[in-house]
């Protein structure tokens, strides 16, 4: 249940369903604003979620979803993604990209658009390439949290780069708490207590005391 709800605070704006759809019903959106080929963003808890925009109020977007491996039934599949297949989605590691309509998928947040424009060095192709190439990546497709996301998916479509700004900042997050020197001096305290512990020296207990350290301290 503890790994649910934190995977709740990654993709979900609102705990329980009922209260999102509710929400989405009260949330209308100017699709005129919108271009063929235009990156949308919106803002998740911890990580935002992106698409592109096909016209005609439809969005293609990279979406976890673990029920096309069940069942490829249209009538069923085409139903806006909700919380407990996103998240089994995740950790099954299955996706979808598919098509939904602005409201799905915004899901009552607002909407950035285009916002990558100026933070990548590459020129967008034309709004219709950009569509095109969303168009043919439809389907079920694998899913990793860092490493073939959402943004990966809008990323490719838009400049033909498949990267993640989010993973590239969430990594370097990681590295800074993980192998830092504070973190390499309390692997040394930690190992130095559990040869005490255990009150004799082994192979096993000697690498973990003294590689482990060293690796950190020279990784920090």
């Amino acid at each position: 249940m503890i790994p649910l709800n934190l995977l709740n605070l990654f993709f979900i704006t609102s705990t329980l369903d009922d209260e999102c759809e509710e929400h989405t019903g009260m949330k209308t959106y100017d699709v005129s604003l919108y271009k063929r080929g235009d990156l949308l963003e919106v803002p998740r808890t911890l990580f935002k979620h992106f698409g592109i925009y096909l016209g005609e109020d439809r969005v293609v977007h990279l979406i976890p979803d673990v029920l096309p491996v069940f069942t490829r039934e249209r009538s069923i599949v085409g139903q806006a993604v909700t919380n407990d297949r996103l998240i089994l989605g995740v950790l099954a590691k299955v996706a979808s990209v598919r098509v939904d309509s602005v409201v799905d998928f915004a899901y009552g947040a607002p909407i950035q658009v285009n916002r990558m424009d100026s933070t990548v060095s590459v020129q967008p192709l034309t709004g219709e390439e950009v569509a095109q190439r969303a168009e043919k990546l439809i389907g079920s497709v694998s899913y990793s949290l860092l490493w073939h996301n959402c943004e990966h998916f809008v990323m490719y479509c838009r400049y033909g780069v498949a990267v993640s700004f989010q993973t590239y900042q969430f990594c370097k997050a990681v590295r800074m708490i993980l192998f830092s020197k504070k973190m390499a001096f309390l692997s040394a305290v930690i190992g130095g207590f559990v040869v005490l512990y255990l009150g004799t020296m082994t192979p096993l207990n000697t690498l973990l005391t003294v590689l482990i350290p060293f690796t950190i301290w020279m990784a920090s």
